[in-house]
């Protein structure tokens, strides 16, 4: 076997252990790993057998198989950006979401607490309490 075929292989086989490392850590998703698998598993196919590249870039008219592998590869990054663009979309929209209703939460727990603090104010009867209006934490006045 050439040197080169010999270091494909390896890089191949790397890079599927350190995808099932990743998997066993859950710190890779299981769809993009069957990705990078198959991208591995098909490294290690054109590195033993470099004339299927060839006969491929022959029958699709390319004039060089390196261009295909490319091309190819191209695609392959281009597919994934797509994905995890959209992914990233949804997730802060997901984001603003949540932040959206903590706020709405926290000012509803601060107008509970505020009540909470007036009844047990007013149940004491205590004068300075019904001089003073009463102003609710976020400054605004209740009706």
């Amino acid at each position: 076997m050439a040197r080169l075929t010999i270091v494909t292989i390896v890089v191949a086989i790397t890079a599927v252990v350190l995808v099932v490392e990743l998997l066993r850590g859950r710190r890779l998703r299981q769809k993009y790993a069957f990705l990078w698998v198959v991208v591995a598993g098909a490294t290690v196919v054109i590195s033993v057998s470099p004339t299927l590249l060839q006969r491929a870039s022959a029958l699709l008219g390319i004039a060089v198989p390196s261009n295909l592998l490319f091309l190819v590869s191209l695609l392959i990054l281009f597919g994934v950006s797509l994905q995890l663009s959209i992914e990233v979309g949804v997730l802060e929209e997901q984001a603003r979401r949540l932040a959206e209703e903590v706020g709405a939460l926290r000012l509803r727990l601060e107008e509970v607490e505020w009540r909470a603090g007036t009844d047990v104010g007013s149940s004491r009867g205590s004068e300075t309490d019904v001089d003073e209006p009463h102003v609710r934490p976020d400054g605004i006045r209740p009706h």
